[in-house]
């Protein structure tokens, strides 16, 4: 059918209304491959997986863990490719004498002071990881904040003494070793595989505060007691052959793994040093956290570079273990509270800046759930939980617009994608692209107001075929046409769009 002129010309009117960019990919420059992105279910998932409704659980495990779609074609989950599960350290049956105010921080654990185990422990964070094995998550994670409470030099599962070192007794290693392969052991005859074991986590933080008075469990740890503890689990992982590796250091900040001072700075050299990579089961893997690294652009990417040079240098895969907006640099300068999309934006904005210059093959969020707004400074949490009383026995979740964002990233850039060089000739137009032996996944983040229309160029495959999803103030994911040829894309402002091309 032909066009009119007027047609036409409206069709050019609302080009020229939009800013215009091309985007090139070439396929043949190489970066990283993609091992997971993924989350936690820290800290809130015992309650609600233990008593809150049913359809409310499912509704939640599908958001994270579904790679399914709905009628009209939009995801209707944003299928994590990892879950981190926390061992816990047995604060929740000490109860209020374990000194940790919220009751819903404290974690159960399955070795009791006698040696026996009791595995009907941590019942509702089981429930969403086995929901993430129903749905195929392909990376399960378990993490540990602190060793066994009466394995601990105060008895509690948090520091007194601000001495940064570790809260493990001397004589404890290797307990602390056992109980973590005896847990892997477990769930591993259940059917339950741990892909990865994380024994440390934050070791530059001294986690002390006055008894009554601590935010969760924790403990401090030295670089040599990184390596102690690496030593002891590989030993004891040998003894039940467990086919699993070591995640080590998870780092409380990034700078911490090639500069800063302190008995667990310069971690990527000390680990190398120490023999840590030489050990049977862990692979060459540096794992840190970017909360306290992301105010400003320039500072940002700045220490990014340098976590991925340094990693570089000495043979190493960086991962991003954690990360939530707990910095005020969500804000970018503003004053005042920040809506769900600027969050979303910003989170965006951090997983790109991940990918593109920290060459992260691994990325996960921190706090998949928790009490809290959904519309405005989402900036802790992908779902937001609203209890119905203090119990925290029931209540009711919305899905925030960080999880499409992330969604925007986990659900199209799978586990054995590759990144590639894409180029952008917008400042505000952030992109990385991904690909497969049939897809190219290209990610943009328009941190602009305005909207932008871009023509996208790939060198080095022949495209045939273009679908697009769309997380704005408007939609969530959205499959808005699969289109033909090479037609211009709209990036509407502030918005994130993922681009998947065959």
């Amino acid at each position: 059918m032909k066009r009119s002129r007027f047609t036409i010309m409206l069709l050019m009117t609302a080009a020229f209304a939009h800013a215009q960019q091309h985007i090139t990919i070439d396929v043949n420059k190489k970066a990283q491959v993609i091992d997971n992105i993924g989350s936690s279910g820290a800290w809130f998932s015992e309650g609600i997986g233990k008593y809150w409704p049913p359809e409310i659980r499912e509704q939640m495990a599908r958001w994270l863990f579904s790679k399914g779609f709905k009628k009209d074609g939009s995801p209707e989950g944003i299928g994590l490719s990892s879950w981190r599960f926390n061992i816990g350290g047995g604060t929740a049956e000490q109860g209020d004498s374990s000194g940790i105010k919220d009751f819903r921080k404290r974690a159960e654990c399955f070795l009791k002071p006698d040696g026996t185990y009791d595995w009907s422990k941590q019942l509702g964070y089981l429930w969403f990881t086995k929901k993430a094995k129903e749905y195929g998550v392909e990376t399960l994670i378990a993490f540990s904040n602190t060793p066994p409470v009466w394995m601990n030099q105060n008895g509690l599962g948090y520091k007194t003494e601000k001495d940064h070192r570790s809260n493990l007794k001397v004589d404890q290693y290797d307990a602390y070793a056992a109980f973590l392969a005896n847990v892997y052991q477990h769930f591993d005859k259940e059917g339950l595989h741990f892909d990865y074991i994380s024994p440390v986590n934050e070791p530059q933080w001294d986690w002390s505060h006055p008894y009554m008075d601590a935010d969760q469990e924790g403990t401090a740890w030295t670089n040599s007691e990184v390596i102690r503890i690496a030593g002891a689990l590989d030993t004891a992982l040998n003894r039940v052959r467990a086919n699993t590796k070591i995640l080590l250091s998870e780092a409380g900040h990034l700078e911490y793994l090639y500069a800063q001072e302190g008995s667990a700075s310069h971690q990527i050299q000390a680990l190398k040093a120490g023999g840590v990579y030489r050990l049977s089961h862990v692979p060459a893997i540096i794992g840190g956290h970017s909360y306290f690294t992301d105010k400003g652009d320039s500072s940002r990417r700045a220490i990014r570079k340098h976590v991925a040079d340094t990693a570089s240098k000495y043979g190493l895969q960086y991962w991003q273990t954690e990360y939530s907006m707990l910095a005020d640099g969500y804000k970018d300068g503003h004053d005042g509270p920040r809506t769900a999309m600027d969050c979303a934006l910003f989170l965006a904005k951090v997983m790109h800046d991940d990918f593109v210059y920290g060459n992260a093959a691994a990325w996960q969020f921190w706090n998949s759930w928790e009490p809290g707004k959904a519309d405005m400074d989402t900036r802790y949490y992908l779902v937001a939980l609203h209890p119905k009383d203090k119990t925290y026995k029931d209540g009711t979740v919305t899905a925030v617009k960080n999880l499409w964002a992330l969604g925007q990233y986990s659900r199209f850039v799978r586990p054995g994608m590759q990144r590639v060089m894409a180029e952008s000739g917008d400042e505000n137009v952030l992109v990385s692209a991904f690909v497969s032996k049939k897809q190219v996944v290209l990610v943009c983040v328009n941190y602009g107001e305005k909207a932008v229309l871009v023509n996208t160029e790939v060198k080095g495959r022949k495209v045939k075929k273009v679908r697009y999803y769309e997380t704005s103030k408007q939609e969530d994911m959205k499959l808005h046409e699969v289109r033909a040829g090479n037609e211009p894309i709209e990036l509407k402002g502030r918005s994130v769009v993922t681009v998947v091309m065959e």
